[in-house]
């Protein structure tokens, strides 16, 4: 079934792409061409998915793909420094879904995940975006909330030939910096081999720098709550201004050949690049006696620090297939293989300059900036304690084949198509760090004002040179500083084999549609690595097999011309992230930490049941119940006093968990007011909730004794809601939307240690998009981002309590765009 979070968002643009044969999908689609193409697409479909449109994407504030998904029903969308980065669908974090580029999974570039960060790909470079949130036997089994798939552009979504530029000036209010943007497409079809416009090429491209900064307080949850009284006490602070410059290049060139109705064939690539380049700048507090708000410590470390470093993610996707149909047998395949990485080279993880200092405190619990005497900035009095250098690179390709085949019959009269097929692929996920840390410099007492230019934006007291910190580090002995510990426990390579089959069947069945299907995937695992056991390193090397029969079954059924029925049941499967399974330790004494290779695979059962009603011309209302049945989630836990290690004061590690819970409701509703009088016939309004739960538990030792408690799933928000409002002619298109999420559990403490649990607190996001046609194509935008000026906050045990706090501003863009075929 669906949602319409489409509906929701906004309806204008250009066409959909035509339709394919029934698949077992529920189409929500947002900000789409035409509402009543998207409700036409929606109603015929089978599979329940959310599906954003390019012109969508264009006409909401979006300059990623993961925003241009956050206002889809139960998507949420995870931030890093104010712009959108992960997405987390039915509440079920970043690394339980799944992304493909034209049919190709995506690797991440990160060391440690599974989840894809989207800001790396422009918005500019996709023709449509969906979230599957159930799945059929033909797709991998990999997801848990949903399977984000985006199709670049191709030359037949257009007739004829088509090009678009826009040109775009940004500003952010924190930094009073403008930022440039600069992107277009263009495809054309030509005739081969006698036919005609049958072989179609389009490339797009996209390039900005955008430059911002954010000002942010942290306390990393370290407070002291005191029994006798319950008031928290801190025991340090860190306040930060960080300024940033991210880069994103996009490059996509796709051809297609259709050499008659029968068959098509394809050659999809896409290429993006984003440099994000960051110097935070930071002074912080550590207190020997931990304090309450507004009091006064006589002893206390004072820290300012330099982090600056630039950081260059690629991804590469290069898909090659076709289809062909042989009367009533259709055989179509694909080859993909596609490359995510993520490169550091001499990055400053940190340079400070310490010193010891009486009388200082902090603001408050909720953002407890650092308070000191006259003395607190006095750069003469802070001494250079170490620096710290690092190089890191992390890779992760895939390389995949598959192979369908479907044959299209009549069951007792109904039209019935059976569908079976294999897929094999390869993941090689690889990640190598280098660290380098000086702290001997010859006896020399370096103070601060020998490296401070200028003072910290926001912040008072000096600012370091990260140029002068460069040529410091140059003088030093490079090979001296080298850590082997921390350059050889993090390094490994983790690779995964899976082959899959299925067979799956499709029957239209009066005004009933069934699919029925089952999936087997085998995944084997193997993972290298480095430990250190008291000193002395040691190779890890673990292998683990896993096999799984996963059946599904789909229903669809129309009540009436305006009111059909979904039902879906599921099976899927998730492995652990890249950092629970990585197999590097560290053995001291009696204390551990270390990944775990074996971690069984997440598995669920999940059951979908939802009805939809439409409203006439572009207008629907929907409502969707799921709910997911998981086993062996994986969670931190201590494992001390257990087995092996039984006489370990701490061992940290990761464990399969018992079973846990998702359930939740899913609302929507959209309607074009068309049929008012005018000028209130331009109205467009639309709105989507999800309501969600989840149960899960935990156990393990803590303090001598074995503890046990529930838990909500990380990252999952009880309420997601997005409102838009709209009004466009002919000429003009005004939309005011707004996205909300409500606070959820972000990372569990220790098993015994509810209090120091991480929260975050609620978000409400605000836009503004106004676009103007000052000719038939040449068409002038105004967008405003984070209207409510809103801030990302965290804490624990109560609100009270800072965990951090990061603000980041307002930003507005101003852009023209000059597109052929409008």
């Amino acid at each position: 079934m669906k949602l319409l979070a489409l509906s929701i968002l906004g309806l204008n643009g250009a066409a959909l792409a035509q339709e394919t044969p029934p698949t077992e999908h529920v189409n929500v689609i947002g900000q789409a061409a035409s509402l009543d193409q998207a409700l036409r697409k929606q109603r015929a479909s089978d599979r329940i998915e959310s599906v954003v449109h390019a012109d969508g994407v264009a006409q909401l504030p979006d300059d990623n793909a993961a925003e241009a998904l956050q206002r889809v029903p139960g998507v949420s969308v995870e931030r890093d420094q104010g712009e959108g980065r992960f997405v987390s669908v039915r509440g079920l974090g970043p690394d339980f879904n799944s992304v493909t580029i034209n049919g190709a999974e995506v690797p991440a570039p990160e060391s440690d995940t599974r989840a894809v960060a989207l800001d790396v790909l422009p918005s500019e470079l996709i023709q449509s975006l969906s979230v599957v949130k159930t799945l059929t036997p033909d797709m991998d089994a990999n997801s848990l909330g949903g399977t984000v798939e985006i199709d670049s552009l191709s030359a037949f979504d257009h007739e004829g030939r088509f090009y678009t530029f826009t040109a775009e000036g940004g500003y952010d209010g924190n930094t009073d910096k403008t930022s440039p943007k600069l992107s277009g497409a263009v495809s054309e079809r030509f005739s081969l081999g006698g036919g005609t416009d049958n072989f179609g090429v389009a490339a797009a491209f996209s390039w900005n720098d955008r430059r911002f900064g954010s000002d942010n307080v942290e306390t990393g949850g370290a407070w002291d709550f005191d029994e006798a009284d319950g008031r928290g006490r801190l025991e340090e602070l860190e306040a930060r201004r960080y300024d940033i410059t991210r880069e994103r290049t996009g490059l996509g060139l796709n051809f297609d050949y259709r050499p008659d109705a029968a068959s098509s064939y394809y050659l999809r690539t896409l290429y993006s690049r984003f440099a994000d380049t960051e110097e935070r700048q930071s002074v912080g507090l550590e207190f020997d006696d931990p304090l309450l708000a507004g009091e006064s410590g006589d002893d206390a470390e004072a820290v300012r620090s330099l982090k600056q470093r630039k950081e260059t993610q690629t991804v590469e996707s290069y898909a090659l297939g076709g289809e062909r149909s042989l009367g009533a047998w259709t055989l179509s395949g694909q080859a993909a293989w596609s490359k995510a990485s993520e490169r550091l080279k001499n990055g400053i993880g940190a340079a400070d300059f310490v010193r010891d200092i009486d009388g200082v405190g902090y603001t408050s619990g909720h953002k407890p900036y650092p308070l000191g005497g006259a003395d607190f900035n006095d750069a003469s009095q802070y001494e250079l304690d170490e620096v710290e250098i690092t190089d890191s690179d992390a890779t992760d390709k895939i390389r995949s084949l598959r192979l369908d085949l479907a044959r299209d019959f009549e069951l007792g009269g109904h039209a019935s198509r059976l569908k079976f097929g294999a897929k094999f692929s390869k993941r090689d996920k690889r990640f190598d760090e280098d660290v380098w840390v000086y702290d001997d410099f010859g006896g020399a007492a370096l103070s601060l004002d020998q490296y401070a230019r200028g003072s910290i934006d926001n912040l008072g007291g000096p600012r370091i040179s990260n140029r002068a910190i460069r040529n410091l580090i140059a003088t030093l002995d490079r090979d001296g500083a080298y850590d082997e510990e921390e350059s050889r426990i993090n390094d490994f390579r983790i690779r995964e084999d899976r082959q899959a089959a299925y067979v799956m069947n499709t029957l239209d069945w009066h005004d009933w549609t069934f699919i029925a299907g089952l999936r087997y995937e085998r995944d084997r695992l193997r993972a290298e690595g480095t430990g250190v056991r008291d000193g002395d390193f040691e190779a890890s090397r673990h292998r683990r097999t896993d096999s799984h029969w996963l059946p599904g079954l789909h229903a669809r059924y129309r009540i009436d011309r305006q009111t059909q029925v979904r039902a879906a049941w599921t099976q899927s499967v998730v492995r652990p992230t890249f950092g629970q399974l990585a197999p590097g330790f560290v053995i001291d004494g009696d204390e551990a930490e270390f990944g775990n290779p074996n971690l069984k695979p997440l598995k669920s059962r999940n059951l979908d049941l939802g009805i939809e009603r439409y409203l006439g011309r572009s207008g629907v209302m929907s409502a969707h119940l799921f709910h997911k049945d998981i086993r062996d989630f994986a969670y931190g836990v201590d494992v001390a006093g257990q087995g092996e290690w039984a006489a370990f004061d701490e061992a940290h590690t990761f464990a399969n968990g018992d079973d846990a819970k998702v359930y939740g409701l899913e609302l929507a509703w959209s309607q074009k007011l068309d049929h008012l009088p005018a000028p209130w016939n331009g109205l467009i309004l639309g709105t989507n909730l999800t309501f969600s739960r989840s149960d899960a538990r935990i156990e393990g030792m803590a303090d001598g004794a074995w503890h046990s408690r529930k838990i909500d799933l990380p990252n999952q928000a009880d309420t997601v809601a997005n409102v838009m409002l709209g009004w466009e002619n002919r000429r003009a298109s005004i939309r005011l939307s707004a996205n909300y999420k409500s606070e959820r559990l972000i990372e569990v403490a220790g098993i015994a240690d509810p209090q120091h649990d991480l929260q975050a607190d609620s978000q409400l996001f605000v836009d503004l998009s106004v676009r103007y046609f000052i000719t038939p194509r040449l068409q002038l935008s105004f967008e405003a981002q984070n209207l409510t000026d809103e801030n990302y906050y965290t804490y624990v045990h109560r609100r009270a309590y800072n965990s951090q706090y990061e603000e980041y501003g307002r930003a507005y863009k101003l852009g023209l765009t000059f597109t052929s075929d409008f």
